[in-house]
């Protein structure tokens, strides 16, 4: 990884995410009972994490922001309760129907094969199990559509992998999830490029 990767990105993530924090404490506090949340990053999301939250896994394929995740997860309360490793949302390292509740939070759109990772999430879910989803996607207004198509090449390489051009709804369908109580919406304090969400809770049939 480079020294932007690794140093500078991940505090430009977290000061570019700060106009979701209250989005991200609504459904990261909905965590319950054995949890797994996707791509940590730098564990901006630990503190979040309610009582009824037991026991919190994670996991991060970038090593330098895992090692500020644990230094994050030290500073919450019950630290023992996060078990966090280098892993990848692809093949994830557990086993079937071991979770419930997966979190995937502004992840989903750098993950490269995100089919891929929304089985495996769906695999590690326990049946009646909850995925919470905050994840900016594609629009379904034309306008920003082309915006956000005309952007994605140069976009994906100067903030580390990420697509503004997932259509995740359809993904985590095609996956089996329901979409239950979980929406398409317009974020105001974003701009139009990425304020496009899916924000909500998914269920595992």
């Amino acid at each position: 990884m480079s020294l932007y990767e690794d140093k500078l990105f991940p505090v430009l993530l977290d000061w570019a995410t700060r106009p979701v924090y209250r989005d991200r404490a609504r459904i990261v506090g909905q965590a319950h009972g054995r949890v797994l949340e996707l791509g940590v990053g730098t564990g901006s999301n630990f503190a979040f994490y309610g009582d009824s939250a037991t026991e919190i896994h994670g996991i991060e394929p970038v090593e330098a922001m895992l090692e500020m995740a644990r230094e994050a997860a030290d500073q919450c309360s019950h630290p023992d309760r996060f078990v966090l490793r280098t892993g990848d949302a692809q093949q994830l390292p557990y086993p079937d129907h071991h979770f419930d509740t997966v979190v995937a939070c502004l992840v989903f759109c750098t993950i490269p094969d995100p089919t891929q990772a929304a089985a495996e999430a769906f695999r590690v879910l326990k049946p009646g199990g909850t995925l919470l989803a905050l994840e900016h996607v594609l629009s379904d207004r034309r306008w920003v559509q082309r915006l956000q198509k005309g952007m994605n090449p140069a976009w994906k390489h100067l903030a580390c992998g990420c697509q503004l051009t997932r259509d995740t709804a359809s993904i985590f369908r095609e996956a089996g999830f329901r979409l239950h109580k979980a929406s398409h919406r317009r974020h105001p304090k974003l701009p139009a490029f990425a304020g496009e969400l899916l924000d909500g809770a998914l269920l595992r049939p």
